[in-house]
């Protein structure tokens, strides 16, 4: 019980802090964590009480039911009913929240002279990168702002390249030992990163390695677990949370605190190697505690979270202070590690593109494991333990539904053959941010009734829906971050015997062989989708040997296990270094 009363402590700080500065992006973050199938309905009710309202309430439920027009008819009705400068102050926040930073200025210009607009405008600068511009707007304002402000001025200074500082201690590291520092995981996890993280920790001690997992500071509780403990074994595997009874205000206050956390858990387990991944936050974590104990450490580089920030606010946020110093950040850590580890080729140039010697990255591609290494199940065996019509022709994807991925040209591709085929319907699993605007797309084309939106389901529920398909579908718009990481889905996909169709981008070429394992069409094009996927459904023997090509590929070259070798070689080769 001590633990939950410590754990309800450490959420309600968080709670305040976040009604206190973005009391409405909290709102919206705590709606992202429900499913969306809950909260799109639900929030289109609401929504219909007061459908040109501009009161907070409302312009929520619009934007959380995916209404977007909606949105903006109520943001059209707000300004030219010239609503008061609180009012404005208010609906700025809103859209800013929502991603629409165009509404956001024109209600912020109305809201110009309250008390509250230094905060508002703060916040709109750090939406587009303009860190040192947020801090300045800031300057000289109430007790409130001035917190806002240190919070800020705190962020900037890790992003200049600010680290923890520690001692030097003594340590004994042992041999065949690794401390991986995460950022999320299993069980209160279920994305692909944790899902990775899981499958790496599971092959390493299957392979003579013991591991220990350490969580970032305050996960899982701030994304709402109250009644974790510090200790969680999953499949063999241990996962210690760095749980404090309070965690400091600021940024690099909280990293200094996690780093001394973590040092005093590794000075219990000694490791011999420490293993963390993107973003640079864990690197500089990880550096300093394995330069306290003297022992090699690795940076897996899983993502381009600077691009994948940059990819929801135009090319021009590419030029922004906070993607320039995400960037040098990134690069710093990259070039100071031992070891940096990757995904794919694509992402293996673009880090040597920024001054790591070819020789220090290894590739340990995503894989698979477990039961995706035995016979797949027939597509009707797999639709009747889902409950689905096993006499159906089905297309999908299972992803977090993200604008990046692209699965609204999925839908548009849909809507183009479900006329030609009666039995076609579509399958999308997973959930994100933009699932009540993918919702509402289907709505509005009338293929509601021959659409599975199945949310976010456990890993056993996933590998049946793969089963399910008769292709599978990854739709990613043409973005530096799509063009350079490559996913684990597909890779899933093609483990169970299904064709994949996909964006033709550098990183899904290496998973997707055109004419091999599936088909390669141009990104952000749904009339082309849509002839690749009727070529392959109107086929059933294309999609079987496309099937059976990609499994075969994939039980040769991608296992979790062939990847714990590679991490075992590569760790024994720094030790003896």
């Amino acid at each position: 019980m001590i633990h939950v009363m410590n754990n309800l402590k450490l959420a309600m700080s968080t709670v305040i802090e976040h009604m206190t500065e973005a009391p409405f992006m909290l709102v919206l973050l705590m709606l992202r964590r429900l499913p969306s199938s809950v909260v799109g309905p639900a929030a289109l009710i609401v929504a219909k009480v007061a459908p040109r309202s501009a009161k907070p309430l409302f312009l929520l439920a619009s934007h959380a039911a995916g209404d977007t027009r909606g949105l903006v008819r109520r943001f059209e009705c707000a300004a030219a009913q010239k609503i008061s400068a609180g009012q404005a102050r208010k609906a700025s926040e809103v859209a800013l929240a929502a991603g629409q930073t165009e509404w956001s200025d024109i209600f912020l210009r109305q809201a110009s002279g309250t008390r509250h607009a230094p905060a508002t405008s703060a916040r709109r600068k750090w939406y587009d990168g303009d860190m040192s511009g947020a801090v300045e707007a800031l300057a000289g304002q109430s007790a409130g702002m001035a917190r806002q402000r240190k919070r800020l001025e705190s962020e900037l200074r890790v992003f200049q390249g600010w680290h923890p500082v520690l001692p030097k201690v003594s340590s004994e590291p042992q041999p065949r030992r690794v401390m991986h520092l995460l950022t999320n995981s299993v069980p209160h996890t279920a994305s692909g990163y944790a899902r990775r993280t899981h499958s790496i920790l599971t092959a390493q001690q299957n392979s003579g390695w013991e591991t220990l997992a350490v969580t970032r500071l305050g996960y899982p509780v701030q994304i709402g677990a109250l009644t974790a403990r510090k200790d969680d074994v999953v499949d063999g595997v241990h996962y210690t949370r760095l749980l404090p009874s309070h965690m400091a205000k600021s940024m690099d206050g909280r990293l200094q605190q996690q780093a001394n956390e973590l040092l005093k858990v590794a000075r219990r387990f000694n490791p011999g190697i420490i293993h963390t991944t993107t973003h640079f936050v864990n690197g500089v974590v990880a550096r300093e505690v394995a330069s306290a104990l003297d022992v090699p450490w690795v940076y897996e580089v899983r993502g381009q979270l600077a691009d994948t920030w940059a990819s929801t606010r135009g090319d021009e946020a590419r030029c922004s202070e906070r993607y320039q110093l995400f960037v040098e950040r990134e690069a710093e850590i990259m070039r100071s590690a031992d070891l940096v580890v990757t995904l794919g080729e694509a992402m293996k140039s673009n880090i040597v593109a920024s001054g790591v010697p070819a020789s220090k990255v290894l590739i340990c591609p995503n894989a698979v494991g477990g039961s995706y290494l035995s016979e797949p199940l027939q597509h009707k065996a797999a639709r009747l333990a889902l409950g689905l019509d096993p006499e159906g022709l089905y297309i999908g994807t299972v992803s977090s539904l993200v604008d990046y991925e692209g699965i609204d040209d999925l839908v548009t591709a849909f809507a183009l053959l479900a006329p030609r085929l009666s039995k076609l319907k579509l399958i999308v699993v997973g959930d994100g941010a933009a699932a009540p605007a993918l919702q509402d797309q289907v709505r509005r084309l009338g293929l509601s009734d021959r659409t599975h939106f199945a949310g976010r389901v456990p890993p056993a529920q996933a590998h049946l829906f793969h089963q399910a398909l008769d292709v599978f579908v990854v739709p990613r718009k043409d973005l530096a971050v799509t063009r350079a990481v490559t996913p684990l889905k597909p890779v899933e996909a093609l483990a169970s015997g299904r064709p994949v169709v996909a964006s033709d981008l550098d990183a899904l070429r290496e998973i997707v062989h055109d004419g091999v394992n599936g088909r390669l069409v141009p990104a952000q094009n749904p009339h082309a989708l849509a002839e690749a996927l009727l070529e392959l459904l109107e086929d059933a023997g294309l999609r079987l040997r496309f099937g059976a090509a990609g499994r075969q590929g994939v039980l040769d070259t991608r296992t979790w296990s062939a990847n714990a070798d590679l991490y075992g070689k590569a760790y024994e080769t720094l030790r003896g270094n």
